[in-house]
């Protein structure tokens, strides 16, 4: 709607600008005026505010001035409400498109808070679609948050390091806050900001100094992430091991963009809140996924669990599998 608005504004500057060339020009061919005495009298006439003439009008600089009044009138009355027109549905456009998102953003619950909309903000979005959790974006370039935002990625444009913006943003609702800004300085304010707003919320934050490490740790960010280190050790990696790095990039997401890898909570699997072992929950013949991780309900990892390990409450499987079974999992045990 804006694209087309902004077409019927180009075709009102344009008339404006054709009104005030053939009056101008007009003038100074029929009337024999200075070209300093045509800008007058085209202006004076275009707008009508009745003023004199500069020297009397011959016949053929009278009926010029009389089709340049008709013609102004037209041409000057569409143009206004063109413009008119365009400043009230744009302003009146955007806020309802930040109503409509405020209201979808207010229903989340458990839902993740990104901020900052850059290269890691966008990789960090793109994983959140894949495993269809819900998010809301914090972003304080409009340009940015007019250009990407849709029904789908919905965004909430300020400053993230305002109280102000985390509510709107639901902080207090929110399970997870991702600060992906590219300064050590703004990430430290908005993990500050978030944490003294909700103390349960888990809170991942990017870095781009070592020394920052510790102090977004000490201001509550559960896990903060440098990429810059990330990138080099990757890179490394390709050259020791680089078919085992090529297989686990390639592991969470498949090219068509399904999950390969699930963790599973222990809710889906023991719905009646009682113990089962791995061999008796039978994942691999109900589902053709393998169980390849444990977390234990305090926090440790086990490896390949045997099909002994009991699963316990507050506990974590991490299975693996082709789409097609990921996608048999979700259908069993209602993930």
């Amino acid at each position: 709607m804006l694209r087309f608005f902004s077409s019927k504004i180009y075709i009102a500057i344009f008339l404006v600008i054709t009104m005030l060339t053939t009056g101008i020009l007009g003038f100074r061919i029929f009337a024999d005026y200075t070209w300093t005495d045509s800008v007058y009298m085209t202006i004076i006439t275009i707008s009508t505010v009745g003023f004199g003439e500069v020297a009397p009008l011959n016949e053929s600089a009278k009926l010029f001035t009389v089709f340049l009044i008709l013609t102004s009138l037209v041409a000057l009355g569409y143009s206004l409400s063109v413009i008119t027109e365009y400043i009230v549905s744009r302003s009146g456009y955007e806020l309802l498109t930040h109503r409509k998102v405020q209201r979808k953003v207010d229903k989340l619950k458990n839902h993740v808070i990104v901020v900052g909309y850059g290269r890691n903000g966008k990789q960090a979005v793109q994983k959140l679609i894949t495993y269809k959790q819900d998010f809301v974006i914090i972003e304080i370039d409009e340009d940015i948050a007019e250009r990407f935002g849709n029904d789908f990625i919905p965004f909430i444009t300020g400053n993230a390091n305002e109280d102000e913006i985390l509510i709107r943003a639901g902080v207090e609702r929110a399970r997870t806050l991702i600060s992906a800004l590219p300064e050590d300085a703004d990430n430290l304010f908005v993990v500050l900001s978030a944490r003294q707003i909700n103390k349960q919320m888990k809170i991942i934050s990017r870095a781009s100094e070592e020394t920052t490490y510790q102090k977004l740790k000490f201001a509550g960010a559960d896990n903060v992430i440098m990429p810059d280190k990330i990138g080099g050790d990757h890179m490394a990696s390709l050259v020791v091991t680089p078919d085992l790095v090529e297989f686990m990039d390639n592991l969470q997401v498949s090219t068509e963009g399904s999950v390969n890898v699930q963790e599973i909570p222990y809710k889906a699997v023991c719905p009646d809140s009682k113990d089962k072992t791995i061999r008796e929950i039978d994942l691999r013949n109900r589902t053709g996924c393998s169980i390849i991780g444990y977390k234990s309900p305090e926090g440790g990892y086990v490896i390949n669990p045997e099909a002994s390990q009991l699963v316990q409450q507050n506990s974590k499987l991490i299975v693996i599998g082709r789409p097609e079974q990921i996608e048999n999992l979700h259908k069993e045990f209602a993930i």
